[in-house]
């Protein structure tokens, strides 16, 4: 099965740098359709589907392979060896933030950037890291989406989503989770919440934009600055934002931020 099957990988654009889109944790490739646009008139962008999710190839999935993020970030190497042109930014939201910095520590000069949107290392508090959730709140979290995952889908997407003003957000949140298989969607969730990648983290070398959204419970605001801290060449963009999607939420203040970090990074290349 080939790179571009087995992801649903969708190719637009052209120009001196390769954006690399992933979509986080009950999502799908159709969650870029605000940002990818702004910039597949400049550039060649690169969207896919993690394997369970989406269009993706249902048979490609391995319970062994994705039993951690190493499976994910193997495909994502995969993905921009096969895609990419030039330098390769890479922009993950959330989950897909920590698998994209997997794929560049295991690969070097693989990925040139990264775009990190509402990334989190780890979920869990530890002592000196202030993770935004105890031990205890996960497992419940886990054990409530493991009992009734279409109950936990339709009660939690909202809340992720945030901007109450706009249910419709949350409502197509809460398809998209329940259109995800949900054995899959179990074990990615329990591959979400109770990796640890700190370390990982620490060993990023490029460039890296965390975006950060004002009020996510998913990923407070202090993760955001923790993960700023540890990355080597990490810079924080706050987007005035309530809830874990802010490209979904507030995508032209996401736009701007990204702009302005290829500006920074690549200079003339990325004009």
């Amino acid at each position: 099965m080939s790179v571009q099957t087995r992801n649903n990988v969708v190719i637009n654009g052209a120009g001196s740098l390769t954006l690399v889109f992933a979509h986080g944790f009950g999502c799908d490739q159709n969650m870029w359709r605000y940002v990818e646009p702004a910039f597949s008139s400049r550039y060649r962008t690169v969207l896919f589907d993690h394997v369970g999710c989406g269009r993706s190839q249902l048979s490609a999935y391995d319970v062994s392979k994705y039993a951690s993020l190493n499976g994910y970030a193997q495909d994502i190497a995969e993905v921009i060896e096969a895609f990419g042109q030039g330098p390769v930014v890479f922009v993950g939201h959330s989950v897909s933030a920590m698998a994209g910095a997997l794929a560049a520590n295991s690969r070097p000069g693989l990925i040139a950037a990264h775009v990190m949107i509402g990334p989190s290392p780890s979920y869990i508090n530890e002592p000196g890291y202030p993770g935004g959730f105890s031990r205890d709140d996960i497992d419940s979290l886990l054990d409530a989406l493991q009992s009734n995952y279409l109950g936990w889908s339709s009660a939690m997407a909202p809340s992720i989503m945030g901007n109450p003003e706009h249910p419709e957000l949350g409502l197509e949140l809460t398809e998209s989770f329940c259109q995800t298989d949900p054995e899959i969607a179990k074990r990615f969730a329990r591959v979400t919440f109770l990796s640890d990648n700190r370390e990982d983290a620490a060993k990023v070398r490029e460039p890296a934009l965390v975006i950060q959204s004002s009020d996510d419970f998913i990923a407070p605001l202090e993760v955001g600055e923790y993960l700023t801290r540890v990355l080597e060449k990490g810079r924080m963009q706050v987007v005035e934002n309530t809830g874990h999607c802010p490209h979904l939420s507030q995508p032209a203040a996401c736009i701007a931020a990204i702009e302005t970090f290829l500006d920074d990074v690549f200079g003339s290349a990325a004009r």
